[in-house]
């Protein structure tokens, strides 16, 4: 009776939400009415889930097809909390607008079919939500359907979407053959007792392809980018929820990524290339959404490499971080424009040239030091290195005039940001997500190879900007990937309400509004 009362708990927040889109639906609540209701039945499921998460060790598999675990109730309540702040934000967003029950019904079906993916322990499961997550998420993206470069962009993630679901399919089709079912705990015992079969590696190989896909890597990832013209709210979802669910599918599926290098190697290609490449786009960028959306996209890049090292502990704390930070950054987007038109009112100032140099000297034996000193969880050296290039501009020095007590200041505030990161994520490394990571470190080599290039050209840019202006000019651009996927896209997938020149190529999807071009 008890595992069944929380078995209901659990299932709580997927009905709630269902129960928001059909009331939606039906014209029986005012509009203002209908988002009071939304934003009760939002804060019940978020007691639920609360609930859930702490009695998930309690909760094994209640279902043949659905079960809870920690990470999948960390994100549940993760998502629910963020549904709320997005909702209220969008009462007073959208207010006047004439399609809120439209939104309304999208934006609680989104979370509905989150949900249950969260909890799906079955291919069948897992294939249906996230193909729901997806089509109904479509409809919030085409909110304006009178803006034809949103519904190209929706209309590219569709292509994306179809595809990742064939490989899911695929991969399914391979482990139910190999384990004789589809049950993914079935799966996981299959694993421990036969090892991987060389069906299960091309499993796991379609599997990954699927998640690249769906969480918008290079070659794929201009949809991402070019959705700035769906209300402020949906940017917000899309970047802080659903667009990470591609890590969390990675990390419910490390029991068979482990012994797949084949797929691992995968994820490491694309994850280190698309966080690279896209880190080096952010920096051509002035229009602040669409920075935030290339970063998104490179926070997926990296989101996918750990998941591709083995590290699925620190890419879980990553989405989580990830998705807290996309949604304040995306609703407090107006705050930030005008942050950023009083920094070039004051100038920008170009760092020391030899506080570049010495930063990672800096910021890696900090990380090293912290590590050693917080043994409650550790991970391997060269992920430590990699941290502390990511973290090394934190100690760059102002080139500013200032005296040396000024710049011995400013240099302890940063070594400090940086151990205190350190400590942060060492110490959230060891909560109870129930994952057990894999490192590799012939992969993890690559890894801090990559990062290595991409500090060099930052310091590059900083000293010799004038050197890598042809760069300047091809990284603006987005490296012409995404021209290349939306030519064929339109040629072999064309849709009827694309105008006739984005058709015949004659105009291209803008990556960015005219005013964003480099001057």
């Amino acid at each position: 009776m008890k595992h069944l009362l929380f078995a209901i708990v659990a299932l709580m927040p997927a009905m709630l939400m269902l129960a928001g889109t059909l009331l939606s639906l039906l014209p029986l609540l005012s509009v203002k009415r209908l988002w009071q209701v939304f934003m009760g039945l939002s804060g019940i499921a978020v007691v639920c889930a609360v609930v859930t998460a702490w009695a998930g060790p309690q909760l094994p598999e209640f279902h043949p097809w659905l079960m809870t675990t920690p990470i999948g109730n960390a994100l549940a309540l993760l998502v629910q909390l963020l549904c709320s702040v997005i909702a209220a934000f969008s009462a007073r967003y959208l207010d006047g607008e004439p399609g809120q029950r439209r939104f309304i019904a999208a934006l609680a079906g989104v979370l509905s079919a989150v949900h249950v993916l969260l909890m799906a322990d079955h291919w069948l499961v897992l294939i249906t939500a996230w193909a729901l997550v997806g089509g109904v998420l479509q409809r919030l993206l085409c909110f304006y359907p009178d803006r034809p470069f949103a519904l190209l962009a929706a209309h590219k993630k569709q292509i994306a979407d179809r595809f990742a679901d064939g490989l899911l399919i695929i991969a399914a089709a391979l482990a139910w053959n190999e384990a004789g079912s589809g049950s993914l705990s079935d799966l996981w015992t299959h694993i421990d007792r036969h090892g991987l079969s060389l069906t299960l590696q091309l499993s796991a190989v379609c599997l990954v392809l699927a998640a690249i896909l769906r969480t918008a890597l290079l070659p794929v990832h201009g949809w991402l980018t070019q959705v700035m013209e769906a209300p402020t709210p949906v940017s917000a979802l899309l970047h802080a929820g659903v667009v990470n669910l591609g890590g969390f599918v990675l990390i419910r599926f490390a029991p068979l990524l482990d012994q797949a290098m084949p797929a691992r190697t995968i994820l490491v290609v694309f994850g280190l290339g698309t966080a690279v490449l896209a880190g080096l786009v952010m920096l051509t960028r002035i229009s602040i959404k669409v920075r935030l959306a290339w970063s998104t996209t490179a926070q997926m890049g990296f989101l996918v490499l750990e998941c591709g090292l083995g590290l699925y502990t620190l890419a879980a704390l990553h989405l989580l971080g990830h998705s807290l930070y996309k949604a304040q950054a995306f609703l407090s987007a107006s705050m930030v424009v005008r942050q950023t038109r009083l920094h070039a009112m004051h100038g920008t100032v170009a760092p020391i040239p030899i506080s570049l140099l010495l930063a990672p000297i800096g910021a890696i034996p900090t990380v090293l030091l912290i590590q050693s000193i917080v043994t409650i969880s550790a991970w391997p050296w060269w992920w430590s290195a990699v941290l502390g290039l990511a973290w090394a501009p934190l100690l760059w020095l102002p080139g500013q005039p200032g005296s040396m007590r000024t710049i011995c200041l400013h240099g302890g505030a940063g070594l400090l940001m940086v151990a205190g990161l350190t400590g942060a994520a060492l110490l959230a490394h060891a909560l109870p997500f129930g994952i057990v990571d894999r490192p590799n470190h012939l992969l993890g080599m690559v890894a801090l190879t990559g990062m290595a290039t991409l500090y060099v050209l930052l310091v590059v840019l900083q000293l010799r900007p004038q050197t890598l202006r042809g760069w300047r000019r091809w990284s603006y651009a987005g490296f012409y990937l995404d021209e290349s996927f939306t030519r064929m896209a339109l040629q072999y997938w064309p849709a009827r309400w694309i105008p006739r020149a984005l058709k015949s190529g004659s105009i291209s999807a803008p990556s960015t509004p005219a005013k964003d071009a480099p001057r």
